[in-house]
């Protein structure tokens, strides 16, 4: 009897679906809104029923489904439990435990950002390696650590946070987070961005960025593509801030490839070419030489590092 898993990645907008065979095969995929009323406590259950019409319609019974993973946008600890999720508005809720009540099926969560790490190491950009760094450069800065083939979760659920590393202690700038001077703040598409703006009203330096009514990551990326000194500028200083937060990550994990992802990572090799340059200013000898890779599932990282969740349950 042929045998499913669902990987469901649980956004602050949407919940991504996926349905996939034990070899790893995308069978569907599809997308449910998040019910954020009454601090989230539909989900579970909008999940649930999404899950039972899909096998309704596909006519799986029960005992062909091997397993629910789950994307949390919050930290996760190792049981499923989630202390406090704000993009939710979950509160002490144990998910794994709550999804197998409505589910009746094995049902096993992680943060978001490490099951895109899973997903990349699995059928990504890291396919091929068991040890890789996956940092995701969107609106924020975010990241997901595996060796050995597991996920770095930590003892509360919190490992992984490359975002908020500390890399400029004298940054007068809040984070999102309450913090100050956090990568996010440099090596995010609103981080570089802020720079740029910062950049263009405290020098009067030529630039085609100052034509731009409404200033993107890609406006910069594309301009230093093009040969303009200060989006050159610009990308040098991410480049750089990211490799030094990256060179400190391998001096503790030590991985073998540095898979870049989010919407920043569009840039291509004018990213990946500076972050590695500068990555290899310094570090030491046994740390040199780390690939740089660019994600490749984009936004269905998620529902894969979910699925994988449960493959390493069920296959020993």
């Amino acid at each position: 009897m042929e045998q499913f898993i669902f990987g469901i990645d649980i956004g602050g907008t949407s919940i991504k679906c996926g349905l996939f065979t034990t070899d790893g095969t995308l069978k569907e995929k599809w997308e449910i809104p998040t019910d954020r009323t009454d601090a989230g406590a539909n989900v579970p259950a909008d999940i649930a029923k999404s899950i039972e019409a899909k096998c309704k319609k596909l006519g799986i019974e029960k005992a062909q489904v091997a397993g629910v993973g789950l994307g949390v946008p919050g930290p996760v600890q190792e049981n499923g439990y989630v202390s406090h999720c704000p993009n939710l508005g979950w509160r002490d809720l144990n998910v794994n435990e709550v999804m197998e009540r409505f589910t009746g099926v094995l049902s096993v969560a992680a943060n978001d950002a490490n099951v895109a790490a899973l997903g990349e190491m699995w059928k990504g950009g890291g396919a091929g390696v068991k040890n890789l760094v996956l940092v995701t450069l969107g609106t924020g800065v975010g990241g997901g650590i595996i060796v050995e083939g597991k996920i770095v979760a930590g003892a509360f659920g919190a490992g992984g946070e490359l975002g908020h590393m500390v890399m400029n202690p004298k940054e007068t700038v809040q984070c999102g987070c309450g913090g100050f001077g956090h990568l996010e703040q440099y090596a995010s598409a609103t981080g570089i961005v802020r720079m740029a703006k910062k950049r263009l009203a405290e020098t009067s330096q030529a630039s085609v960025l100052r034509k731009k009514e409404k200033l993107s990551a890609k406006d910069i990326f594309d301009a230093a593509k093009a040969g303009d000194a200060l989006a050159l500028s610009l990308v040098e200083e991410l480049g750089e801030v990211l490799a030094r937060a990256l060179s400190h990550v391998a001096a503790v994990t030590d991985p073998e490839v540095f898979v870049i992802g989010g919407g920043v990572s569009r840039a291509g090799e004018i990213l990946t070419k500076t972050v590695e340059r500068h990555y290899n200013k310094g570090i030491m000898k046994a740390l040199e030489g780390k690939e740089f890779r660019l994600a490749t599932l984009g936004n269905d990282a998620g529902i894969y590092g979910c699925a994988k969740l449960i493959l390493d349950r069920i296959v020993k």
